[in-house]
């Protein structure tokens, strides 16, 4: 009886030996799969990283050309405002020269018909 015994517990445990062994296949082709994934997933974080990098780049740089083009404008403003002060300025003279020459021709008529 005791043979049976024995026979019966070495038999269950070649099984469960066979059991672990396949499931020790399958955790190691899990871990295998696991390092896969991990590697792609290292691999796009990195890209990811590059294209962020990238945009930053791209954003600082149409940024930083935005503003050099708003200085230009100021200046181009600036200039402008100068230019038509100066212009007025001018406008402002001729327009009293045409004043007092009509005042001077009104003068003259108001005291040619006296």
């Amino acid at each position: 009886m005791e043979s049976e015994d024995l026979e019966t517990r070495v038999i269950a445990l070649e099984h469960q030996v066979r059991e672990l062994g396949v499931r020790l296949r399958a955790n190691e082709h899990d871990a295998a799969a696991a390092r896969v994934l991990a590697g792609a997933a290292d691999r796009d974080v990195g890209e990811i990283r590059a294209e962020l990098r990238d945009f930053r780049q791209a954003s600082v740089g149409s940024i930083n050309s935005l503003r050099a083009d708003f200085v230009d404008l100021r200046e181009n403003v600036v200039d402008m405002r100068g230019e038509m002060r100066e212009k007025f300025g001018m406008a402002a003279v001729g327009q009293q020269q045409i004043i007092t020459l009509l005042e001077t021709l009104i003068d003259r008529e108001a005291g040619g018909s006296r």
